[in-house]
C-alpha cells in the first residue's frame, strides 16, 4: 500500500508522522519504503541521526528518483512525505497513492487548509475516489482549552475525509524523541505520547495489531 503523509500547510507534523510510522512498521516485520519529498529534506536528517547513533532497526529514507522503481512494488508498505515547495513531485505522489494521511493541527486555518488539500488531491484523481484519512495532531493537552475539540468537530464534517478519533497531543516527547532519532514508543514506551501513537497506528493499520 503505498501512503502518503501530506498537507498543504508547513509545520502540521508530517515528518514527525512519517517517521514514527516507518520504526513501527518495520518493528512489524513489513518491508517499508519510505520517501521523502519535501526539499527541506527533514525525513532524511533524522534517518541519518539514527544510523549514526546505531539505532536499530535502520530506517532508509529515499529521495525523489525512487518513486519510479521496483523498491516501491515489492514493498509491503511505502510511506511517502510531501511536501509543498516541490509541487509536480506532489502531484506525482498523489496520483500514486492508495491513500492520503492528512496530520491537521487544532486551528481554523488548518481545518480551511485540509478542505483546500482535500479538493486538490482529488482533482488530480477524478476517474477514482481516493481515501483520505485525517487526525488531529499537536492537540493542546489542557482540558479547558476547547480549540481541539472544536478542531476535530470541524473535522469530522468536512467531506471528502475520513475522521481517524485517535489524536496526538502536543507533547515534548515527539520533539525530543524525534531530535534523538528515535520513535516516540521507543524513547519511553509507557509515555503518553506512546500510547496516542500507538492508538493511532491501530487505526491505520489494523491487521497488523490483530491477534
Amino acid at each position: 500500500m503505498i501512503t502518503v503523509v501530506g498537507s498543504l500547510k508547513g509545520g502540521s507534523g508530517k515528518s514527525t508522522v512519517t517517521f514514527n510510522l516507518a520504526v513501527w512498521l518495520t518493528l512489524a516485520d513489513c518491508n517499508v519504503v519510505v520517501i521523502d519529498l519535501d526539499p527541506q529534506a527533514t525525513l532524511r536528517d533524522v534517518a541519518e541521526v539514527r544510523e549514526e547513533e546505531g539505532y536499530k532497526p535502520f530506517v532508509s529514507v529515499k529521495g525523489k528518483q525512487h518513486l519510479d522503481t521496483q523498491d516501491i512494488k515489492d514493498a509491503d508498505e511505502v510511506l511517502i512525505d510531501i511536501g509543498t515547495a516541490d509541487l509536480e513531485m506532489m502531484k506525482k505522489a498523489l496520483t500514486m497513492a492508495d491513500r492520503v494521511i492528512v496530520p491537521v493541527p487544532p486551528s481554523q486555518a488548518d481545518i480551511w487548509s485540509t478542505q483546500r488539500f482535500i479538493q486538490f488531491a482529488n482533482s488530480l484523481n477524478p476517474s477514482r475516489k481516493l481515501e483520505i484519512l485525517g487526525f488531529i495532531n499537536r492537540g493542546d493537552t489542557h482540558h479547558a482549552v476547547r480549540e481541539t475539540d472544536e478542531a476535530a468537530a470541524a473535522l469530522v464534517s468536512l467531506p471528502g475525509i475520513k475522521f481517524l478519533k485517535p489524536r496526538l497531543s502536543q507533547r515534548t516527547i515527539f520533539r525530543r524523541s524525534f531530535s534523538e532519532g528515535l520513535a516516540v514508543f521507543e524513547l519511553s514506551a509507557s509515555s503518553k505520547g506512546a500510547s496516542e501513537f500507538n492508538a493511532l497506528c491501530a487505526k491505520l493499520y489494523p491487521g497488523l495489531v490483530k491477534d
